[in-house]
This record gives C-alpha cells, structure tokens and sequence, in this order.
C-alpha cells in the first residue's frame, strides 16, 4: 500500500501573509480582472493562487527520502513559503519570472509523484511527467480560481451553470490565450505599426495588448455611432440669467451649455390627503446635492397654485433640506403638499396599480473644477418624457425574497428598473454591437476574432446597465451616480441619477470600455494557455474526471446569482444570442437547478434545505469520483453558525447542510484554512460582524477502512486536538469574529476520520450534534486559556459576561472579588473599574488614562493591557497600538488570547460595540507585531550603538 504524500495545504500554509495580501487585492480596483465584468462574490487572486499553488506542491515531510529530518523538512518549507510570500503580492501578479519558479515547484513534485506511480496501470494516462493534470473548477462564477490555475501553468477548465459565469470565464481564460502577442487589427493601429516599421521601431504586442487595443478602438466606433442615432436625448444645459440671478455662483456660466453628468428624479405617487389626490408628490431621502466646502448646493421645492416646482440653491442647506420628503427611519414619507404622513402601505398600493411616477429633482453638469447643479427645464423634462423604446428587456423579478425589494412596489420585471431613455440607449448600443463584428471582419480579422471582440464591447455595455437603473442613487460623496448592485442584491431606491451614457467622466459606455480594458490587460495571458469554459451543471459534469479541482460553491441561501444575472442578462443576450446561440437560448438564467436554498422556488425552507442537501451532495460526489487521487480537493465555504433557528429553538445552518454533503459524498477533511477573501469596507460589513473570512477545506476521498468511533472517543479525541488547532488559529490572526466558524474545520476533520461516529444506543452522531459538541469543546478551550490571566482580569471577565460595562451593585462585586482573590479597591487603584454610589462600573477603553505607561506600572492586568491596546488602535492605529505592545513586552499576547475571549461573550450577550472593538484589534494584529518588532529592532540598535560610543 502507498503512503499517502501530503501536499502543502495538509500542513502548513504562510496564512498571515496570504491573508494580508487578500485583504489589500480587495481595494484594489483598477487593473484588476474583475473590472471585466461584475460578479457578486469573487476570491482575491492572491488566496486562489496560493491555495491551488499549495494544494499541488508536496509538503516536505512527505519525502523523508530527500528531507530526513525535522530540521531538514523545515527549512524546505519555510523555503517554500518564502516563494508564496513573493507569489502572493499584488505587483507580482504577472511576474513571468516569479510564476515559472512557481511551475517549477510544481513540475518538480508533478515528476516526484509520477516516478513513484510508474506500475500504476494507468501510468500512461494519469502520471506523464511531461504533462501536468489539468484545473477543473466546476462553481467557476466570476473565475479567479481557473484564471490562477492558468497563470501557475495549468490547463484550465470553468464550468457553471449561469451563463453570465461562462461568459466572464471565456473573456478570462479562454479568449486571451487564443489571441496572445496578436497586434490589432483596427485601421488607426494598422497606419501605426506600418509607420513605426519604416522608422525601424517595430513594437512587440505581448499578451492581450493588441487584443486590448482593439477593444477600445471599436468601442469607441459604436459609442459615436450611437450618439449618431440617440445624442439629441442627451442634450446640453443652457445657463440662463435667470438661473443665475439668486446665485452668484453660476455668473461665469450663463450663456454656456454644460454637459450634463446626470439627471437627478425622485419616484412619485398620489398624495393620500383627499384635497391633492390628483398630485404625484415625491419621494425624496434627501434634498441635498453636495456637501462639498464652497460648493454645497441643494434642492428647494416651491409649493404653489395647487402644485410645485423645485429650484436649486447654493449654500449651506437647511436641517429640513437633509431629510427631503422622509418622515424618518421606518416611518416612509410626507406628503409634499399637505404634510400628510404617507405610509409604505400607501405606497406599495400605488406601485402595484401602477400610479408610481417619476419627477425630476435637478440636473448635474460639468463645470470648470466640478459639479454645477441647475433645477430642471422644461426642455430636458419633455425630452425624458418624449423617449419610446421599440423594445423592452422582459424578465420578471423574484416576487418574495429579501435581496429583491422592487417587487413589493410594483417594479416586478427588469424592464421597470431602467427609464425609457436608458432603454432606448442600451438597446441603440446593443445593436451596434452586431455591426461591429462586421466591422472587425472587414479590418482583416477572422470571424473567431471578431466575435471575440463583441464579447468584450457587450460586456461594456453590461458594465454600463450596472450605472444605468433607476436603482442608482446619487454618492454625495463623490458626486456623481452610484451602482445598481452596491451589495449582493437589488434594493429600492426612491431618488436616483441618471447618468450620461454618452458623456461624462461616471457611468459613460466610454469609461466601461476603458474598465474592460483595463481588465483584459491584467490578465497577462501568454500563447500556448488553455482555456475552457462551458456550461455545465456540477451535479451532472464529468469535466472534473482525472483533473486537479478547487471551487467555490454557493453558500447555501446567502445569493441567488440566477436572480441576480437576469439584469445583466437580458443585455448580453439581445447583444449576443447570434454569437452564443447554445448558451443564451433560455429568455432568463437557468433557477431551477441553481444550487442555493431559495425558499421563494422550493416552496418552504424546509424543501430548499432539502433540495440543497441533495444537489450539493450530488455535485461534491462527482467530485470524490472522478477528480485526480494523487491532489486533494480544495473548496471555499464561508456561512454563519448560527444564521436561523428551526424547529424547537434548534439552530440549522448553512454549514451543516454542506458538511453533511461532504460527509455524503465520501470525502474526509485533511485541513482547514481561514482565507480572508471578504472586503472589510463592504456594506454588509459596516456596524456587523460579518464573516471577513472563508474556510478552505481540504478534502480527501475517506477510505474505505475507516473505522468506527463512539460519542465519547469523538469527544476525547476533540479535547486533545481542538486545543492545539485554536493557538494554530489564533497565532495565525484568525479574526474573533471568524473563530467559531474556523473551528469547525479541526473539528470535522476529527469527525470525518471515521467511517461513522455512534452513540451508546448504537445510533448515528448526526452532523448537527457533532457541530455542537465541536462549539462545546471550542467555548471550553477558550475557557480554559482564563487560567493563564491574572485575578483581576478574572475578576472582570466574569464582571463583564453579567453587566458589560454597565453599573452594577457593590455588593456583588465585593462578592466576585473574594471569589477571584482580589478586591473592588485595588481594582479601582489599578484603574480597571469606577465605585461611586453603591455601584461599580468598568471603565470603557475611552476613558481609561492617556498617559498609562505599561513600563512605570509594576504589574500590569491583562484586561487593562487589552483596553489600553483598544484605546490607542481606534484612536492611533496600528502603529499607535505597536509603540503600545512594544512596552508590554509579554504581556501583549496574553491581551491578544483575552480579545478572543471577551470577543466570543460579547457577540453571545450581544453587545455589537464591545464585539467589534476585539474583532478589530486582532484583525490588525499581524501589522501591529510586525511593526512592534520593527521598533524592538531598532532600539536595539540604538542602544548597541550608544554602548559602542561609551566603550570608545
């Protein structure tokens, strides 16, 4: 029998730096892929590719032939991870330099595992040393994972069921490859190169560069064909005197036609006071238009003759300007007449007859050095007003689900979230794309290269549907339209901005194109990849058979992506149905067999759960049959604990559904990695503690003689090994936050060793009941880790568990002191706690001294050394709160441990304040050792230096 070689990823991984590195990709916009198009839930490059990089090199201690020893195994893979750490980082992301040492490594381990399998009877097929295993990811969504298995030399396949995947997929490793060092073909570039021979300065076009080239030339030929058909509804604004006569700011411009950036409408219905039932009154959040020091403008209605108009000001707006028409949180709207509340019922009744209007609130223009904002004209109204499409986008809309909220307004088909101008402006752009491709043709392309071409222009025009919906709201921050998708769904909007699809530096097809561009030549695609994507169903494939797998499934109910591509849908298949007649033949994504739990599909929670299970299980089983047996499976997941609570109070989870799909399909987990791959500035996350991380597994097919455990030799076996996989954990910078969820993976690692785990009646433990007694042993383990604080940090987390930092009685803290062997008085001489009055109170980490000094207090309490650390990162940073740990020399990691702690009882009793200010410091943790060190370093240096001028 074979000894099972393990690969990196079963071992050990450089998680810190991988992690920071994801971190960092997240803000990263321009020149990133993702640029090429829009997809809800993308992994950072970097974790793709040093997990799939990990998930196929060998871990040393694998080969105790070449690496005999610890020392020797150690010293390799610290090597190893030396590599990663390079690979990892943003400007190294198309390093040919560095990713051919990196397929080196691979081809090295690749040949290692080949000579070992030579008598394997199919040697031939699955072990060429020459040719390594291709990449299949059978979820591929927005294509990070295939694109870095293409980048680390590999033969790339991505599947998926959605089309909007498989054609982001195609624009990614498919087309790039095909076409690589191509120069263009557009007439401009051709006159070029001809000039630029004769001069003897031929230009070498590598990668997608000429590819790119032609991108932006023929996207530029259909914008100014379309403006050609449709530049009469994007008309200029005149400055008038009139306009400028209560406004001293827009003297400069009268006479002047500006470009418009954006029109500004709120939504409209009926008054509901009887005495103006025949007036749309509007729906406006906000009357203000910028915020800008010297530039604040805003709206001012004028209510007169039984009806309004709005005017626009300069200054510094009103308090009753801020609010617009709002009646406040949760109370909807007045009325703009009369002052009559107007309730949401009102208004969804109005929606659904279809009496919900629009009314224009002001007009954005481009001045010189910034915004000019005018109130509207009667021209532009009747311009707005005069548009008729021929054609409408037709897709209806998830009528009850949370993430859709237009519906429940009347907006119940796609075609309702676009105004008639944008429609007629999409469509005008969408036809020209079929003209491009003829185009292209006669500039001297094939017919593949042209068609290639449209791909990328009708991604553009997608990308602009994104800043074309009456969902886009005007960012006061940066002055200028919002996104239809600022999060993984479609909200409701009652004012929006209609960009300038023609002009204007935000929301433009122009500056699409220059986003796609931007995209495709940071691929970096060299000729001789392979690329492949297909649709395809993952519970029904058969692409993964003999290849190298990593994939990011859907995370139970978290995104209906099916629901959510309908947008971009409707757009790429009236753009390219001729081009992609297979893959765009249905009028809508493909929802039935989408693998979420999607209860508004499935009729109740209960069937989605099911139909989950039971497709999730299906896919994950094809990939445990069919995927290479020398590589283990890596899959991303990450899902809450405790999202829901079931029948009798008992918590189901996302996390138990897909465990026991794993479980099902006879994988076994090998590791488990937190990868952080969400960004900390999204909307979901602000004021939340929402996941930051997802959790690797890494999956091995279980064998076939696995044995059986018992309840308690589970349980025995968690205490043993649980301890030691959380200060692995924790020493790796997993947030508080993502702990729960992280242990899990040691935890179902212990659990899936074993053919099946029975109780002492002889029954299955249930995935459920493991996951409990995973979190009991994991909650006992941090429990466990109070023995190494001092009393008075006891003393107070057991002070903080019952009040937080509220008043409670004297009493009971005198009580708890004499338990903890300390004293309410010499707490409060150390400053972890106020007595006034009968009652005691914690100090919060805001109002603890400025001037403590860890190096002048004799003994410093963990808890205070933690709040101190609270006190100086929220207020200084991180390099604020390394000087801090510097001086607390060891006292730092044990404020470290207390963060988990008091992390996991803050989020318990719900106190969100107290949970983020934890989650936060050990988040920056890394940074903040790493910059403690760097000053330990230096004074050092400084003190070495100092002793050598004494001693001369």
């Amino acid at each position: 029998m074979r000894i099972l070689r393990k690969k990196l990823i079963e071992v050990a991984l450089p998680l810190d730096v991988i992690n920071k590195a994801s971190g960092r990709e997240k803000s990263i916009r321009h020149g990133h892929p993702s640029t090429l198009h829009l997809w809800w839930a993308r992994r950072p490059l970097a974790a793709a590719r040093a997990v799939i990089f990990a998930q196929m090199v060998d871990d040393p201690a694998s080969w105790p032939e070449e690496f005999p020893n610890e020392a020797a195994q150690e010293a390799e893979r610290q090597r190893l991870f030396r590599l990663i750490e390079q690979l990892v980082l943003w400007e190294n992301t198309t390093n040919e330099e560095l990713l051919e040492q990196a397929r080196n490594e691979i081809r090295r381990s690749w040949r290692r595992t080949c000579a070992e399998h030579q008598d394997h009877p199919q040697a031939a097929e699955l072990f060429d040393p020459e040719r390594l295993p291709a990449f299949h990811d059978p979820f591929a969504g927005g294509g990070s994972l295939p694109l870095e298995a293409q980048r680390l030399g590999l033969e790339a396949h991505a599947s998926d069921l959605n089309p909007v995947a498989v054609l982001i997929n195609k624009a990614m490793i498919e087309i790039p490859p095909k076409f690589a060092g191509m120069p263009p073909v557009n007439p401009e570039a051709r006159a070029q190169i001809a000039k630029d021979r004769e001069l003897g300065m031929a230009r070498e076009w590598k990668g997608a560069q000429g590819l790119a080239e032609d991108v932006r030339y023929y996207g530029k030929w259909m914008r100014d064909e379309a403006e050609k058909r449709i530049g009469h509804l994007y008309p200029k604004v005149e400055v008038t005197a009139a306009m400028a006569e209560e406004r001293p700011d827009l003297a400069r411009y009268v006479g002047r036609k500006l470009t418009v950036i954006a029109w500004l409408w709120a939504r409209t219905v009926k008054s509901p006071n009887p005495a103006f039932r025949d007036v749309d009154v509007p729906l406006a959040t906000t009357f203000v238009l910028s915020k800008r020091e010297g530039r604040q403008a805003y709206v001012h209605p004028v209510v007169q003759d039984g009806g309004y108009s709005f005017n626009v000001k300069s200054g510094t707006p009103p308090s009753e300007a801020t609010r617009g028409t709002s009646a406040g949180p949760r109370r909807a709207f007045i009325c703009l007449m009369s002052g009559t509340p107007i309730t949401y019922d009102h208004i969804r009744s109005e929606g659904a007859a279809g009496r919900m209007g629009e009314r224009m609130l002001a007009i954005v223009a481009e001045g010189d050095g910034g915004r000019v904002y005018l109130p509207p004209t009667r021209e532009h109204e009747a311009v707005a007003a005069e548009v008729a499409p021929e054609w409408w986008p037709d897709c209806e809309l998830p009528r009850k689900h949370r993430n859709f909220q237009g519906p429940i307004y009347g907006l119940t088909n796609v075609s309702h979230l676009f105004t008639s101008r944008q429609v007629v402006t999409l469509t005008a752009i969408s036809d020209s794309i079929a003209l491009s491709i003829g185009r292209v043709s006669l500039d001297g392309a094939g017919e593949e290269y042209a068609e290639a071409i449209s791909l990328y222009l009708a991604f553009a025009l997608s990308k602009t549907s994104n800043r074309s919906s009456t969902i886009c709201t005007f960012k006061l921050s940066v002055e200028c339209p919002g996104d239809t998708f600022g999060r993984q769904a479609i909200p409701m909007s009652w004012d929006y901005a209609e960009a300038n699809t023609l002009s204007g530096p935000s929301g433009s097809f122009a500056s699409m194109i220059d986003g796609v561009v931007a995209g495709l030549l940071s691929n970096g695609g060299s000729r001789g990849s392979v690329g492949v994507a297909s649709q395809a169903d993952a519970g029904l494939q058969a692409i993964s058979r003999c290849k190298v797998v990593s994939t990011d499934p859907p995370y139970y109910d978290n995104i209906c992506y099916a629901d959510l591509s309908d947008f971009f849908y409707v757009w790429l298949r009236h753009s390219l149905r001729v081009i992609f007649p297979d893959l765009l033949t249905t009028l809508a994504i493909p929802k039935t067999e989408e693998l979420v739990a999607a209860p508004h599909r499935h009729g109740n929670r209960q069937m989605a759960e099911a139909f989950f299970l039971d497709g999730m299980t299906k896919a994950i089983r094809r990939l445990a049959d069919q995927t290479h047996a020398a590589f283990p499976v890596t899959i991303y997941y990450a899902f809450k604990q405790s999202e829901r609570s079931g029948d009798a109070g008992v918590t189901r989870t996302g996390w138990e559904s897909f465990l026991k799909a794993v479980i099902q399909a006879g994988f076994g987990v090998t590791g488990t990695w937190p990868v952080r791959t969400e960004r900390g500035n999204r909307k979901v996350n602000q004021e939340s503690n929402a996941l930051a991380s997802s959790i690797v597994l890494v999956c091995r097919k279980r064998p076939e003689d696995a044995p059986l455990a018992t309840r308690r030799q589970f349980i025995d076996a968690l205490k043993v090994e649980l301890p030691s996989a959380l200060a692995h954990l924790q020493s790796g910078g997993i947030a508080p936050v993502d702990l729960a969820q992280a242990a899990i993976g040691p935890g179902m690692a212990v659990y899936t060793r074993y053919a099946k785990v029975v109780d002492a009646t002889g029954e299955p433990v249930t995935v459920r009941e493991a996951l409990t007694l995973i979190n009991q042993t994991l909650d006992e383990c941090l429990s466990a880790q109070e023995g190494d604080f001092d009393a008075d940090t006891r003393w107070a987390l057991a002070w903080f568990e019952q009040h937080g930092f509220e008043d409670g009685d004297y009493g009971d803290a005198e009580t708890l002191s004499t338990a903890k062997n300390t004293s309410v008085a010499s707490l409060q001489t150390s400053g972890i706690l106020q007595s006034h009055a009968g009652k005691v109170r914690l100090h919060i980490p805001p109002d603890l001294r400025q001037d403590w000094n860890p190096r002048a207090t004799g003994r410093v309490q963990a808890w205070l050394a933690l709040h101190h650390l609270v006190r100086v990162h929220d207020a200084g940073g991180e390099s604020a709160a390394a000087s801090l740990v510097r001086d607390l020399g060891g006292v730092a990691e044990t404020a470290r441990e207390l963060a988990y702690r008091l992390y996991a009882i803050a989020e318990r009793t719900k106190r969100a304040r107290e949970a983020l200010w934890y989650n936060a410091l050990v988040q920056s943790w890394p940074e903040i050792a790493k910059l403690a060190q760097e000053e330990r370093r230096e004074q050092a240096d400084m003190l070495g230096a100092s002793t050598a001028v004494q001693e001369i």
